[in-house]
Formats: structure tokens, C-alpha cells, sequence
């Protein structure tokens, strides 16, 4: 499955950043999708060649305990997790990192089908169906490199709920009737995964290499994903005639609020499986540590929400309703 070490690209030893310009006109936009491309072309990893599945040190057993939670984990910290034998929580937290890639490629899935669909109708000559393109190909990447994470686990992962699995398959037609909304949904589902991914490698969480290979792969990745929607909607968003503005302004909070919710709250399949009781989740995941966190998940997409001006002083209650408002921000 793995070709010869020596030919393989490694992953990133630094977290790649994104890239933050300021889009004054339109030849600066280009600017940007210019440096995107040629990021694609320079640095990017393949799933069956650049991660040694069959190296020995990557082996996926359930219960290694280096996938125990940390004692600052949230559910790592409660006293019933803790009690629990080694092997339950290793099990425990090898399924929370699984599902947390098989929602992780099933929103992929809907944004590539999204990205073709805009593709689809762009003229002749704009840049910007190379980089999705691009894209399009390294979220393939992803979706293979987490669903062979997956397999290897032997855990029956679902990822999200049923019921909003079927909404979601909506989601690739947005592009259709909106495009800077479908962008404003990429950014609801990658942003808070990055905030998350970035926040356990850097605090030391990640303990395992494969785990630690996929990861950094993904983070340097996203980094040019999240700068395209980002840019994109500088570039498009001021340009917008008042009603339409005015819907991505409501509709915004709306989707962020659903989205970090999904990537940040425990699986129910998991809470099921091991039987964790009702008070132990309401304890780890409805505090107010736990509610700061899906404030903060979302924050670089609230600072882009006020720098478009679609932040106003009507929709800001409907981030407040969704728990998503920065409740120290002036606005």
C-alpha cells in the first residue's frame, strides 16, 4: 500500500498559516489565487504515498493508551473517565479521534461536490478553476486519508446524526443560487476543525504518529482552503446589492452555530457504545469552559463577518441565540 520511505514526502514540521491579504481591487485577488496555485503545486501530499501505513510505529491498536484523553480534556477530566480501566479509555479516545475524521471527510465530501458545482459554470479563463481544482484534489486526499484512518480503528464510527446528514446533502447546491453563502458554509465547517486540530498539536496532545502525520497534513492544506473562502468573500461580499448582503448577514450565524456544534460535540454513537451517563456528558460538554470554545472556534469567521459588514446590530442576536457572540466584543 505504502511506497519505499525514501521517495515519500514527509509531513509538515511547522503549522503553515494561512494567507492574509488585503483585497483592494481585483488584481490583488488574482494575486492571491496566483500564490494559492502555486502552494498547491509546491507542497502537497498524496494519501497512499506520503504516510507509511504499513510502518510498524503507525499501527492502530485500540488500546494504546496513547490514545487516552489528556487530564485537560474536557471528558479527559470528569472523575467517571478517569475511573475507568486504561483500555476503556484509550478505546474511548481512539473513537473520538475517528469520528471526529469521518465527519471530517463527510463535510469534505459535500464541499467537493459544492466546489465542481461552481466550478462548473465559470467561463473560460478565470483563475479561479484551477485552484478549485486543486483543492478539489487535495480534499480527495483527505477523504481517503481519513477513511483509512478509520478502517484501521475496526470501531463502527458513524460521524454526523442521521437526520442532518440528510439535510446536508442540500449543501453542494447552494452554489447554484449563492455562492459567497456556500463559501461562508466552507468556512463553517473548516475553521472550526483547524481551530481544533491546531489547538491539540500545540498544546501536546496528539500522541500518536499516524494521527500526528494526518493532522499536520491537513492543517497545511486547509491553510490555503480557508484563505481561498476567505479571500473570496473579501473580494465578492462588498460588492453585493443590500438584500442579498442582508440574507448571508442572518444566514451566517445560522450555519456556524449548527457546524461547530457538529465538530465539537461528543458523538452519540460514542456516549451510546460506552455507555457514558447523561450527567457525565452534561457536565464535560454544557459548561461554560465547553461554551467559550465554540465561541472561540469560530472567531477568525466573526472578525471576517465584521470586516464585511454583514455583522449588524439585528443579526448580532441571532449569534447570541446560537451561542457563537463574543461576548467582550463592543460591536
Amino acid at each position: 500500500m505504502s511506497i519505499p520511505r525514501t521517495t515519500r514526502r514527509t509531513a509538515p514540521t511547522d503549522l503553515a498559516e494561512e494567507v492574509r491579504e488585503k483585497i483592494s481591487d481585483r488584481k490583488s485577488y488574482l494575486g492571491v489565487i496566483d500564490r494559492l496555485n502555486k502552494a498547491s503545486v509546491d507542497k502537497h501530499w498524496e494519501a497512499y504515498a506520503d504516510i507509511p501505513w504499513d510502518d510498524p510505529e503507525f499501527k492502530v491498536d485500540k488500546n494504546d493508551p496513547r490514545w487516552i484523553l489528556p487530564s485537560n480534556d474536557r471528558l479527559g477530566s470528569t472523575e467517571w473517565y478517569r475511573s475507568q480501566p486504561i483500555e476503556i479509555q484509550a478505546q474511548i479516545g481512539l473513537w473520538r479521534v475517528a469520528t471526529a475524521m469521518k465527519i471530517g471527510l463527510q463535510f469534505e465530501n459535500l464541499l467537493k461536490r459544492g466546489l465542481l458545482t461552481y466550478a462548473y459554470k465559470l467561463p473560460n479563463g478565470r483563475p479561479e478553476f484551477r485552484y478549485v481544482y486543486h483543492e478539489t484534489t487535495e480534499e480527495c486526499h483527505h477523504g481517503m486519508m481519513f477513511q483509512e484512518f478509520v478502517n484501521r480503528t475496526g470501531m463502527p464510527v458513524r460521524g454526523m446524526p442521521k437526520a442532518l446528514n440528510l439535510i446536508a446533502q442540500l449543501a453542494p447546491m447552494i452554489p447554484r443560487l449563492n455562492t459567497e453563502l456556500f463559501f461562508i458554509f466552507v468556512l463553517g465547517g473548516e475553521d472550526p476543525i483547524d481551530y481544533v486540530q491546531r489547538k491539540t498539536i500545540k498544546d501536546g496532545h496528539v500522541k500518536h504518529p499516524l494521527e500526528e502525520t494526518i493532522v499536520k497534513i491537513h492543517i497545511a492544506e486547509e491553510a490555503r482552503h480557508i484563505s481561498f473562502a476567505r479571500h473570496y468573500l473579501k473580494h465578492r461580499v462588498p460588492h453585493l446589492d443590500p438584500i442579498r448582503k442582508k440574507i448571508l448577514g442572518v444566514a451566517t450565524p445560522i450555519i456556524l452555530g449548527i457546524m461547530a456544534r457538529i465538530m465539537l460535540s461528543p458523538p452519540g454513537s460514542m456516549v451510546r457504545h460506552f455507555d457514558i451517563p447523561k450527567e457525565v456528558v452534561r457536565d464535560a460538554y454544557r459548561n461554560d469552559l465547553a461554551k467559550e470554545e465554540i465561541r472561540n472556534c469560530v472567531g477568525k469567521i466573526r472578525s471576517l463577518a465584521a470586516e464585511l459588514d454583514i455583522l449588524t446590530r439585528t443579526n448580532k442576536q441571532i449569534w447570541r441565540a446560537f451561542g457563537i457572540w463574543d461576548t467582550s466584543a463592543t460591536r
